[in-house]
């Protein structure tokens, strides 16, 4: 209980500074980075690196080129080559602090932001740097199976064996497991500016979908999604997948996605998108119906439809769980799916022809750092990280996609993809702004 109270009073916080003005909004978001990033390196390091076996872990950055990591330990400026070096040493184990120094990499903010023991623009010795903590293992940023986690170069990793020698370069490990790891566990400030980003996603998705942009018969999808990216312009916000996916699903599937095409009375439309706020990025659908003459509510077919997303929803919030591997889950959900009365589909997008029955696929992913985050995944698209273990404090997209037949359209089947942002707590899944609950309405 003490966790979750200082969460709501850390998100409290954090969305009042933001709603009160936006002058100073760089400093603000910067301070906001320092905390997240201190908070981090002390409570979040030294567990994940004890639980890996790491000792010393170093990202490269060169001029011209930064480690995917690089957001999360502190933008500066690199000349030439730049390190940041986290060293948990076997005698330090239990006293539960990593060193962390940032070589060759300058500028006034990673100076002041308070994470770092040592920090230098200038000259170092890299050799007799990592010779003197004579680290057992030294992991670094190569990766098979995360992208995320694979930001050393070829160039780099040749570097650090020449400068270190044969010695250090045999304890070279890779970090993916690590980087999966230290992003996906959550402190609270981390969860608070992720539930803003959420909030701000949610809410301009949901004017997309509204009279206030879309005019039937004359606005196209195209029009919708530059819409939304102005917004994101506007509020100083990045984007986790490039332009929104903003489309029509019909009897046959997709009509037509972020193009020209003129949206018409009686489509039905999705949005799947994410905004960048900070160093986290959210993954989001909202639906919407687009009223024909005469109509005054959502036809009851496509609301059944919906609802049949809905009820598989409820059934995913209540068996996502700490303590059990991200495939153990996948697992359990889809024998509670099939016992609910659904089927489990086995390939995406590939519902059978029966009407008697709702196909359903989950695919609820890590989110986070990353529209698709990198810490464990329910999902069949990340096999790899099936396999790792679901902590409190991780973040999850709660994704579906539901598929119902339709009378109106012979029986042929919509589907409704739903998708929302939660986190891993002691009591199971909680959401972190509204999720969607109703088909929106365009009259």
């Amino acid at each position: 209980m003490i966790y979750v109270f200082q969460l709501l009073l850390t998100a409290v916080l954090v969305l009042t500074s933001l709603s009160a003005s936006s002058e100073g909004e760089a400093q603000h978001r910067w301070e906001m980075m320092n905390q997240i990033r201190k908070e981090k390196f002390d409570l979040v390091l030294p567990e994940v690196m004890r639980e890996n076996g790491v000792e010393m872990w170093i990202t490269v950055n060169r001029e011209g080129y930064d480690d995917p990591l690089t957001e999360d330990f502190g933008k500066g400026y690199v000349g030439g080559w730049g390190y940041y070096i986290f060293t948990y040493r076997e005698e330090d184990f239990g006293k539960g602090r990593v060193e962390r120094v940032a070589l060759g990499i300058g500028t006034h903010l990673i100076e002041e932001n308070g994470a770092y023991d040592y920090t230098t623009e200038g000259e170092f010795d890299l050799a007799a740097f990592v010779a003197e903590r004579d680290p057992k293992t030294i992991a670094l940023n190569y990766a098979e199976h995360i992208g995320g986690a694979d930001g050393l170069t070829l160039t780099g990793y040749r570097h650090l064996q020449s400068t270190l020698g044969k010695k250090y370069s045999e304890r070279f490990v890779s970090a993916e497991k690590l980087a999966s790891d230290f992003r996906s566990r959550r402190v609270a400030t981390e969860i608070a500016a992720f539930a803003r980003a959420g909030e701000m996603s949610r809410k301009i998705a949901e004017t997309a979908f509204s009279n206030e942009v879309i005019t039937p018969g004359v606005t196209t999808l195209a029009d919708v999604a530059w819409w939304m990216r102005e917004q994101q312009f506007a509020n100083n916000l990045g984007t986790s997948f490039g332009m929104p996916s903003v489309y029509i699903t019909g009897p046959d599937g997709f009509v037509a996605l972020s193009d020209d095409h003129v949206i018409q009375r009686g489509d039905f439309l999705a949005i799947d998108w994410g905004v960048g706020y900070l160093n986290f990025y959210t993954d989001m659908k909202r639906q919407a119906y687009v009223l024909k003459e005469g109509e005054t509510e959502v036809p009851a077919s496509i609301q059944k439809a919906f609802d049949n997303g809905r009820k598989v929803r409820d059934i995913l919030k209540a068996n996502i769980k700490a303590g059990r591997t991200a495939g153990e889950t996948y697992d359990l959900m889809n024998e509670k799916i099939n016992a609910a009365g659904f089927t489990v589909m086995e390939k995406f997008n590939q519902p059978t022809d029966d009407p008697g029955v709702v196909d359903v696929i989950i695919g609820c992913h890590s989110v986070g750092n990353l529209g698709h985050g990198i810490g464990p995944s329910i999902a069949w698209f990340n096999p790899e990280r099936m396999k790792y273990m679901i902590h409190p404090s991780n973040l999850f997209s709660i994704e579906l996609f539901a598929y119902t037949a339709i009378p109106e359209w012979g029986n042929k089947k919509l589907r409704v993809p739903l998708e929302d942002d939660a986190v891993v707590t002691e009591r199971g899944v909680e959401w972190v702004y509204p999720v969607t609950n109703r088909v929106l309405v365009i009259r």
